[in-house]
């Protein structure tokens, strides 16, 4: 499947009804979430982190791309790779990398390895770049930050760095973490342009995400951490129980 086609999947939706990407962390949940229907797949870069024993944002870029090949292998569908920050790769070489791995979209984000907020402008310059290397057959979704770090307006700063990164040549952006009530805003402030939500347990449906704004709706490591409670229940019973 190619850029095209997941490009198409964000567009031309109903307000009640955003694009939703499961965050698969191997093979064998890509396969399970692909067999439920769903039309294409986001690797949450924190899920796969885990599922490998590492810290959110210490895998080693070779086994971060090594395991989004596995998952692309395994299925039929369109899969775009949470690739973080880049991992300091230049943006010819990135796009290379995300190739080889048979991904046909990324989410690059506008933090540094600090967890500090990169430079609007220059980060902007570096997805035109990357952009650039990659021509149309890459799908662009630029992460946003600001509401998970320090921001006196985190609404008029996303929407500036939105503006910037959707310049740049983003096909989507992904304010992570904004409250749903900003949504409206942002949507109004991008027009056109895809804005990608964060659900969260708790929090508002997928139709009603997309009602407020939302054109695609994500997990992050979410799905991984629902799917690891449920295995501690299963292993807390096994120790008890004493047979299978």
């Amino acid at each position: 499947m190619s850029a095209s086609a997941l490009r198409a999947l964000h567009h031309d939706l109903p307000a009640d009804a955003p694009l939703v990407l499961p965050g698969p962390w191997d093979a064998a949940s890509a396969r399970a979430f692909e067999a439920a229907g769903f039309p294409a797949l986001a690797t949450p870069s924190a899920g796969i982190a885990a599922s490998l024993g590492y810290e959110d944002g210490a895998t080693p870029a070779a086994e971060m791309f090594a395991a989004v090949a596995r998952i692309v292998r395994s299925v039929s569908v369109p899969v775009t790779a949470d690739l973080e920050g880049g991992y300091g790769l230049p943006p010819a070489e990135l796009v290379e990398r995300v190739r080889e791995s048979g991904a046909v979209g990324v989410n690059l984000e506008d933090s540094g390895p600090d967890r500090a907020l990169k430079d609007p402008r220059a980060h902007a310059d570096w997805l035109a770049e990357v952009r650039a290397a990659a021509g149309p057959s890459l799908f662009l979704n630029a992460r946003v930050d600001v509401y998970i770090r320090p921001s006196a307006d985190p609404l008029e700063e996303a929407v500036t760095r939105a503006r910037l990164y959707a310049s740049a040549g983003a096909d989507c952006v992904y304010p992570i973490a904004a409250p749903p009530a900003d949504l409206p805003a942002l949507r109004a402030a991008l027009g056109d342009l895809p804005v990608n939500a964060l659900a969260v347990p708790g929090g508002p449906s997928f139709s009603e995400l997309g009602r407020l704004g939302a054109s695609r709706v994500t997990f992050g490591d979410g799905l991984l951490g629902r799917a690891l409670r449920d295995v501690t229940v299963l292993a807390t019973a096994l120790r008890g129980a004493g047979a299978f």
